[in-house]
Formats: C-alpha cells, structure tokens, sequence
C-alpha cells in the first residue's frame, strides 16, 4: 500500500521546515524510526525517524526546498493487508493513504500502531549532522568575493539553467548562506562534493570570478535561469548580477551586487514576528543604571584559581545570571506572565539567554535556574550556548521562559533597549565592562565599569518594582558580599 507521510508539527507553532539533507533516496528499504533526514525549523535543525518500516516510493522535495507542515514529505510502500486487494478494474492506480503524527489525527494513529509504526518523540532529538554534510558541517564567516584565496578559483565550477536541472543542487545550511549572502544563486552551481553536492569551496570559487574586471561585461541569462543572476557571455561561470550595472572603476561594498535579496525564513522570520508581536501587544518602558563592577570581576578572577572553576569558563554572565534569580526572589513580580484577566505569578526561574548563531538569534532558557548554585549556572550556560552554536537546542528549552538576558557587552556595545520576548515581563542587557574613571572612596580612579538596561512590562510591574529589581542587580554586581543579606 502507498501511504504518504506529510511533515509532521514540530511544535511551537510552526508552520514550514526546510529540507537540510535526506539520508535516504527513493528505492531504499528503511526500518521503523530509522532516521530519514534532517529538516530545519525556525528554532534548530531535527532529524525525522520514519514513522513506517518500508520500501521509499518517493522524496517529494529536495534539500533547500521549504515544506509547509501537513504537506506530503515522502509517499512510502508499506505492506499489509491491504496492499494483498487486487487492484480495481482497468488497472486504475492505487490511491496513497495521508498520515499524520500523534493526537491530532487518532484514527490514522490507530491504523499506525496496528502495522507497528511509531510516532515521532514530543520533542524531536538532534544528534549528529547528516553524514553527507559532515564535512561542511562548521559555519564560518562569509568571505568578500574580493578576498577570496587564489587556490579556490582552480575548482571546476559550470553554470547549469535551473529548468535543466531534475532538482536542486544539494548543499548544506552554511554554504547556502554563505551563497545567499553574496547574492548567488546556489542552484547555477554544479557541484564537486559527493554525488555532485555543492561545497563551500565551488561557492568560493565563482564568487572569485565574480567581481567586474574594467568596464561592465555584456550578461546574458540562460533559459529557464532566474533572471537576477546571469553569466558573462564569454564565461560559463555564473556572476551575480547588479540591478544597475556598475560604472568600470567603481567599488561596491564587500565587491558585492549594487542590490540583491535576501529571503527571511527560518529564525530571522520568527524572530521578526516575535518581535513586532512583542512590541504591539506589551507596553515597554527601559531603565538604565551604570554600575562599579570593580568587585565581581576580582572575584571572577579568584574562582578561576578554584578546582571547582579551573576548568570551565566563568564570565560576568554567570554572575548577572545569579544576581537575576536573586532579585525575581526578592521582586517576583519581574518573573511573571500577564494573562488578560489577571496575572499569573511563577516561583520557577526558567531563565533565557540570547544566542546569536549562524542561524539568527535564538533564545534557549536554562529550566529551575532558581535552584542552581553559581558553578551550576556556569555550566549551564557554557552547555547552552554549545548546543545553540551547533543548532542542536531542544525544542523544550525553547519555549516557556519567565525572563531573559542578553549580553551585549561581547559586541563591544554599553547598553541598548532590549525588547521581551512575548509572554516574558523582564529582560535585562549588560554591556561590556569598560574601565572607566570613577568616584571611589572620594577619589576618581580607574574601575571596572558596567551598564545595565532593563526593559519591563508595564502592565504587569510598576516603575517602582523595575526600579527596585534594577538596583538589586546592580547591588549584588558591585559587592557579592551583599548577596547574603538578600538570600
């Protein structure tokens, strides 16, 4: 019998995947739950078991190509009882049954379980990348065509029309954004890698033959091709395309096309919605308060010399994270939810850090950080920032945080107007620390220096409730004595 299995709700409302790899291809015979590829949300990139033992009668999209939840993924021939029934006179085709995963469809679920089919697990696990992508695995920045290495130009790069090809050119998430970024359309490429996979050295290569050289060449663009890339005539190296065709002798930013577009998918467009969301629906106002954090960067300096904290890496985040829990104790109203009618208060600090990855900002939240000693929140904080890195963050941590924090400071920046994740009450920025002259002890020294801005919900807290909970932050960062006439 062929059974269609649709892309499955990967939870938090989600509503397209994109296809990141198939471990699989049409013909081949897969177990129950054997992993059939890797799909990318707009939070991380899951793997997909199968939810059939069968034979793959067809992949309906190819890696690069976004799918919307519940449209047909892959059509499977399962066997059972029905694919015993003869077929219908005049040899008419058999008609693929469309399944879904777990409670929403319980009659197609019933019918799983009695052929053993399994369900996909409630929160989709990630483990390592694709073996096909290994290899290309590690996101880099993106290198200006101009500054590209000399070498990579010796790599066998032809440029294919799109109508010409059976399916797109199979690559993996960092080299199609180091191909987007430069404006390169990423299925004009022929691939050199394994089973004519595009690799990062055949993006570099045609970005190195890209740029002008003297007067703008004539360019042509291949039938069936997207007409905003075209090809030099006398090249078959496809070259990005300017929607004005740049003067001989002038320079554009990074070498780049004068204008090009970028498709926002993925987490760029989730977090684009959260944040207009965030903004229309909480009313936000924004503290600031400069504080002398003097003090807890020589105690960050003492524990290093610790066994406890020899070898993991402890940063002022790890301290602004305990001082946080801290002050929502002591001003509890900062870790609540507004919920229309009235508001609900939360005694559990599931506390979010912002992670800025090759995929755009993600928010992962470290659950009960109310309960975790100092090296506890240091090791939770270096573990979720790895696995947001490599884009391996559970869906679980994802979603159902009660305050955040985002470090600017790593980007060099004092201070800025975060805005709260929707549902949240706080978040608070801290800056660099800076070394700064300073009033201490009635005499203007050099002291470490650090900004912190906070941004509430009005409807749920008052300026006074931010105001207190600032301070405390601020208290406990400028003497980590204090904090035990807090607790």
């Amino acid at each position: 019998m062929l059974t269609v299995f649709p892309l499955p709700d990967l939870g938090e409302g989600l509503t397209e995947s994109e296809i990141v790899s198939w471990n699989v291809k049409e013909g081949d015979t897969v177990a129950l739950n054997q992993v059939l590829g890797e799909v990318e949300t707009a939070k991380a990139v899951v793997e997909l078991p199968s939810p059939f033992a069968g034979v793959v009668s067809a992949l309906h999209a190819g890696p690069g190509e976004v799918v919307e939840v519940g449209k047909p993924l892959v059509t499977f021939e399962v066997a059972g009882e029905e694919s015993a029934a003869p077929a219908a006179e005049g040899g008419a085709e058999r008609t693929p049954t469309l399944v879904g995963y777990g409670a929403a469809d319980e009659a197609a679920g019933s019918r799983r379980r009695r052929r053993g089919a399994g369900t996909l697990p409630s929160a989709p696990r990630r483990a390592e990348p694709a073996r096909v992508a290994a290899a290309e695995a590690p996101a880099v920045e993106v290198a200006p065509a101009a500054t590209v290495a000399p070498a990579a130009a010796q790599v066998p790069v032809a440029a294919v029309p799109v109508a010409a090809r059976a399916d797109r050119p199979r690559s993996t998430p960092p080299v199609r954004k180091l191909a987007r970024d430069a404006g390169l359309d990423i299925a004009l490429l022929q691939g050199t890698g394994p089973e004519g996979l595009v690799t990062r050295a055949d993006v570099q290569a045609a970005l190195a033959l890209a740029p002008d050289q003297g007067a703008a060449p004539t360019r042509t663009t291949a039938p069936g091709a997207d007409p905003a890339l075209a090809a030099p005539a006398a090249s078959g190296t496809p070259v990005p395309a300017a929607d004005v065709v740049q003067e001989a002798g002038v320079r554009t930013l990074g070498g780049r096309p004068r204008t090009w577009d970028v498709p926002v998918r993925g987490v760029k467009k989730a977090t684009a919605n959260a944040m207009v969301a965030s903004m229309r629906d909480q009313p936000q106002v924004t503290e600031f308060l400069t504080v002398d954090v003097t003090r807890s960067m020589e105690l960050i300096a003492q524990l290093k010399r610790e066994r406890g904290f020899r070898d993991i890496k402890l940063s002022p985040l790890s301290l602004v994270a305990k001082a946080v829990c801290i002050a929502l104790e002591r001003e509890p109203g900062l870790n609540a939810r507004w919920a229309g009618e009235s508001i609900t208060m939360q005694s559990f600090v599931n506390l979010g850090i912002a992670a800025a990855t090759d995929r755009g900002l993600v928010v992962p939240n470290i659950k009960d950080a109310q309960a975790l000693n100092l090296l506890g929140l240091c090791e939770a904080i270096n573990s979720l920032a790895a696995t947001a890195r490599a884009g391996k963050t559970p869906q679980a941590n994802l979603s159902g945080g009660t305050f955040t924090i985002t470090n600017v400071g790593v980007f060099g920046v004092d201070a800025g107007t975060p805005i709260l994740n929707p549902g949240e009450t706080g978040i608070l920025a801290m800056g660099q620390v800076r070394r700064t002259p300073w009033e201490h002890r009635g005499e203007i020294t050099l002291r470490e220096v650090m900004t912190l801005s906070l941004t509430f919900d009005h409807r749920v807290v008052d300026g006074a409730e931010g105001s207190r909970f600032l301070a405390d932050v601020g208290a406990i960062l400028s003497d980590p004595g204090r904090t035990l006439t807090m607790i």
